[in-house]
């Protein structure tokens, strides 16, 4: 990626222009990531951290599933105050960050973290780097991390931007200094106009 791109400034133009059900990640239900979630046979007061939430309706799904601790956490402030208009009075039920997924400070310790299509905008080394050693940091021991990334067969831009693709094996590699791996398996995503998206997930547990 280009030295001097603003990846906030970009994200918080695309959140303010676009309608979300127009977006390529529009999901009315993220299936997946609740289905990968509920595998967890998490206690409802287990800390659950959305990365690159936005104004995902994953949020909405977990408050109606009785989650008590659900932490969302977005680059674009727009993208946090849609999602906060839309859950109305439930929104005081969320703790919300503004942040980069890659160098963010918490308290929390995690027992589930989800980030779909968040970290495979990370394309610099360093940047790899300080994501998966902070997610290490704020997951807690024998905690889950679920990752989805566009595979192989994915697309190589999203909103613009390239992203990295990621394998089974290479997106294990990345996290195997801190993660034993669960499972891995791939998914085909349909965009609001139509086209198809290959997404590899996987999860991982704290060692």
């Amino acid at each position: 990626m280009e030295q001097n791109f603003d990846r906030k400034n970009h994200w918080e133009n695309i959140y303010q222009t676009k309608e979300f059900s127009a977006v390529s990640w529009y999901q009315p239900i993220p299936q997946t990531s609740l289905d990968l979630i509920l595998g967890a046979n998490l206690a409802k007061d287990a800390r659950i951290i959305d990365i690159g939430g936005g104004d995902s309706f994953l949020v909405d799904h977990l408050l109606q599933l009785g989650f008590l601790d659900v932490t969302v956490l977005d680059i674009s402030s727009k993208a946090i105050e849609k999602a906060k208009v839309r859950l109305g009075e439930n929104a005081s039920k969320v703790k919300w960050l503004v942040a980069d997924a890659s160098n963010f400070e918490s308290d929390e310790k995690y027992d589930f973290w989800h980030d779909r299509a968040a970290f495979h905008f990370l394309k610099d080394k360093k940047e790899v780097e300080s994501y998966v050693k902070k997610a290490s940091q704020l997951i807690a021991k024998n905690g889950t991390l679920a990752i989805g990334t566009f595979s192989e067969n994915g697309p190589l831009k999203c909103s613009g931007i390239e992203i990295q693709q990621y394998s089974e094996t290479s997106l294990s590699e990345v996290f195997s200094l801190y993660f034993d791996k669960q499972k891995c398996f791939t998914v085909d995503h349909q965009t609001p106009s139509g086209s198809l998206q290959n997404f590899v997930f996987c999860t991982f547990v704290r060692k």
